[in-house]
Parts: structure tokens; sequence; C-alpha cells
């Protein structure tokens, strides 16, 4: 039986805060969701509720079309300016690159397709607009808890077999677990500060350029 070859590296991402320099799912809750969705924000924090019980119930507080939040998201969110620096040397070394967010997929697309990246895979939540509202879906949901709506954690561990090592990037509290599994972390904000609490290592990053002299530093020439 043949044994499968696997692929050297996979760079998964997270999105807002990490490539997205600003977090645009609370961008737009706090320009069309009105005041209560902080105070679901604060028992999600306080690690009371997860993500997916967070989104149901800020759901329904959404005061706006998808035309709208689209309008605004493409007027205000920009991309690190250094991804696309990292995006190409990852493509020139044969490293796969993939985008796994806890945030929402028509503003993660559309942000990608204005950057001109619109190619780059993304797993994420889905947010379907119809008459009565916004629902969110949740594909990506892990089978053993349902705290997150996309379980970040689970998609390393099923690429686990598909590649030699996978190098995690993240700012916040949805990374936590996933850079617990990941060979090698990028971290900034939250998620630095839970690694250095935990006593794990990782490398801190403020922007894509680091990550970017990381890579070109300890892998030069990898293919």
């Amino acid at each position: 039986m043949d044994i499968p070859i696997k692929k050297s590296v996979a760079i998964i991402c997270d999105f807002d805060g990490t490539i997205c320099t600003m977090d645009v799912g609370n961008e737009i809750l706090d320009r069309f969701a009105g005041v209560e969705w902080r105070e679901v924000d604060r028992a999600y924090i306080r690690n009371e509720i997860g993500s997916r019980e967070a989104y149901e119930r800020i759901a329904s507080l959404f005061r706006a079309t998808r035309e709208q939040m689209l309008s605004f998201i493409l007027r205000y969110a920009t991309m690190d300016p250094y991804f696309g620096t990292f995006y190409h040397l990852c493509q020139d070394r044969n490293l796969d690159v993939l985008i796994v967010s806890d945030g929402l997929d028509f503003y993660i697309e559309a942000v990608l397709a204005k950057s001109g990246f619109s190619s780059i895979d993304f797993l994420s939540n889905r947010a379907i607009f119809e008459e009565e509202g916004v629902r969110i879906e949740f594909p990506h949901a892990g089978q053993d808890c349902n705290r997150c709506g996309t379980c970040k954690l689970s998609v390393i561990k099923e690429m686990r077999s598909q590649y030699e090592r996978i190098y995690y990037v993240g700012d916040g509290y949805s990374d936590v677990c996933a850079s617990r599994e990941a060979d090698l972390v990028f971290a900034k904000g939250i998620l630095l500060e839970e690694c250095r609490n935990d006593g794990r290592p990782c490398v801190a990053y403020k922007n894509f350029a680091d990550i970017t002299a990381h890579i070109s530093r300890n892998m030069p020439g990898h293919s």
C-alpha cells in the first residue's frame, strides 16, 4: 500500500486583527448592532460563553442590510501592508497558506477581493441574510466542543495527515486552543499573553514583515 506523501508546511492565519489590521467583526457590531452586543462580548471575554453562543445571541441585534455592511467594510477595512510580501514568499517556498477565522464569510471575502487575494482559501462562519434578519451558520464547528463557531483546533488536527509541520499566526482568544496544537506559533495581543502565561514558546510579531523575516532567515531556499 502506498503511503501518502506529506507536504512540508502549512501556515494557518487568523483574519480579524491578524491579516486585517482591524477587527472587522467588532467594528461591524459597533456600527450596526447597537450597544447591547457589548454585554454579550463581555460574557465571552469572561469565558462564560463561547463564540458560537455569542453569535447566536448577537445575530438578532443586527440593524442593517448586507449591502450597508459591505459598504462600511470596504470603506474602512485594510489588510496588513506586509501580508502580500509574506504570501508571495510562501508561494515561492511552496508553503501553503490557509485563512481560518471565527469571523463571518461575507466580510472576509470582500476584504480579500478588495486587496487582490481572492484566490486564498478560507474557512469561517457563514452569515445568511434573510428578510427577517441575519442568521449565522457554523459549517466548521468542532465535534467535541461547541464553544467556537469555527473550531481552529479541529482544522489543524484534520490537516496533520497532509503536512509535516503546521504553523499558526494569530492574535486573539479564538486562537489559543489551535496554537497549542501547532508546531510553530506567531503571536501578538491576547494570544502572545496566553502563550507566555502558559510558558509555551512562540515568535512575537507586530506585523507580517516580522513573519516574513523569520521565514526567510530560518527556511532559506525551502521547497
